[in-house]
């Protein structure tokens, strides 16, 4: 009876062998801190800017209120524009969404020269183009004042006036159009504060140290009832609508806010929004 042959065992390397990999952990599905920053900064950009196209309506007289963001899509990634995100009082949908690149009509106008633009009537200027006559023609619109969203040179938006009848803009309706505006520039630019780049790693630098960050602006004893009516405010809400939310009269609701106001020192929703962010009112 024959054995089967032997196999020699294959030489060893004299290296350790590998150790079984271990399951890789689970993601943490929980946002990063500079993303729930940068979702915060865009909820209050959104709650200022559609706030600004209702006070224009509601406070200045306009009968269409509109604000366009910025956003380079519209005119090439190496070109400027943006695109009207906001409205209020519009009757058409041609408005909404509309993209509008730097120079193009009024909006576009404003944009690229960084400043206030108007005409008693719209169809009939002879100093812009008239890219958009159908969109404007489906609203009845006719006098239009733009007012650009600057901070230190940077545009955030422009805001749109705009009336259903031929008549010039006064400096009365131009001072309050742009007051809104620098209300709700200074609001954006307290957002923007918020999702600032996160410093680098790296040797401390040399030098002084820095200043102590400003303390934060102390919150005035609000009651319930002011407390949640600013709440409701600092979202949007129009005040008939946090009058349902809240089983209020509108008078009432007025009543609140205009409280809140004097009690933070403020002049209209847009300051009163960004005051109560500062004051830890709505955290």
């Amino acid at each position: 009876m024959t054995t089967a042959p032997t196999v020699p065992d294959p030489p060893r390397s004299g290296l350790p062998s590998a150790a079984p990999r271990s399951a890789a952990p689970a993601p943490d599905d929980r946002p990063a801190p500079d993303d729930l920053a940068a979702r915060a900064a865009a909820l209050v950009r959104d709650a200022v800017l559609g706030d600004l196209a209702r006070r224009v309506v509601a406070d200045c007289g306009a009968d269409v209120g509109l604000v366009g963001v910025p956003d380079r899509e519209p005119a090439g990634p190496a070109a400027e524009g943006m695109v009207l995100r906001h409205w209020a009082g519009t009757r058409a949908d041609l408005l909404h969404g509309l993209a509008v690149p730097a120079g193009t009509g009024l909006g576009g106008r404003a944009l690229a020269e960084r400043a206030p633009s108007w005409v008693p009537d719209y169809r009939a200027a002879t100093t812009i183009s008239h890219h958009y006559d159908a969109a404007v023609t489906a609203e009845d619109l006719y006098a239009m004042l733009t007012v650009p969203l600057l901070h230190h040179g940077a545009v955030h938006g422009v805001v749109y006036a705009s009336l259903r009848a031929v008549v010039p803009f006064g400096d009365v309706r131009i001072g309050a159009v742009t007051r809104l505006a620098e209300a709700a520039t200074r609001a954006l630019a307290g957002a923007a504060a918020w999702c600032g780049p996160p410093a680098a790693a790296g040797p401390a630098p040399r030098g002084p140290a820095p200043s102590a960050p400003p303390a934060p602006r102390l919150a005035p004893p609000l009651t319930r009832r002011e407390h949640e009516v600013l709440r409701w405010a600092a979202t949007g809400r129009t005040n008939p609508e946090i009058a349902a939310q809240l089983g209020l009269t509108c008078n009432t609701v007025t009543g609140y806010l205009k409280s809140a106001m004097h009690k933070l020192g403020v002049r209209n929703r847009t300051e009163l929004a960004l005051a109560a962010r500062e004051s830890g009112l709505l955290d």
